[in-house]
């Protein structure tokens, strides 16, 4: 009950932090994917340096656990390329499309649903398009640390980068929100 409890209070967190930051929006989504508003971009590279950070510093602690997952090219590239024209289409990512629908936004029921009926149709091919698309280009379970071993280092260099592209995501795509 306290993993449940502990996940439902994670879940409205997020949506909260989601729908501060604008997320919920989807012509907020288009103007990022356009490069016109930079807050998007950043938020989520800041989400990625601070679950980096908090999931080391879980680990060290004994009490993080992680699941890695395989990597396939064919899989993951065609997976993007889906993922990413849903996302251009209908203005929410699977995440945002929760939080869209709590905010009551009906643009968003319908990409909810579209997501529940893409996930659907994979589920029922599954068996079929593993053998076809996720096998062949299975390069096994990657991670920062396979090519950087001392973990403190690989998780301060994905810090650095990803602080990185957040201070060029401000200096180029912040240069067109004050043109606005």
């Amino acid at each position: 009950m306290t993993k449940i409890l502990l996940g439902l209070f994670s879940g409205i967190a997020f949506g909260f932090v989601i729908q501060r930051v604008g997320a919920t929006s989807a012509d907020k989504m288009a103007r990022a994917h356009l490069m016109m508003e930079s807050d998007i971009p950043k938020f989520m590279l800041t989400a990625v340096i601070i679950s980096a950070v908090g999931l080391y510093g879980l680990q060290t602690a004994g009490v993080g656990r992680t699941l890695i997952l395989p990597t396939s090219l064919v899989a993951t590239g065609l997976a993007a390329v889906i993922f990413g024209i849903g996302w251009g289409l209908c203005g929410y990512c699977p995440g945002t499309a929760w939080a869209a629908v709590g905010e009551g936004r009906i643009d968003a029921v319908f990409a909810f649903l579209g997501g529940l009926a893409g996930a659907a149709v994979f589920a029922h091919f599954h068996e079929y398009l593993v053998p076809v698309l996720y096998d062949p280009t299975n390069f096994g379970r990657i991670t920062l640390v396979d090519g950087i071993p001392v973990r403190p280092v690989a998780v301060f260099l994905l810090v650095a980068v990803f602080t990185g592209a957040v201070w060029a995501v401000d200096r180029l795509w912040g240069r067109r929100d004050a043109v606005r």
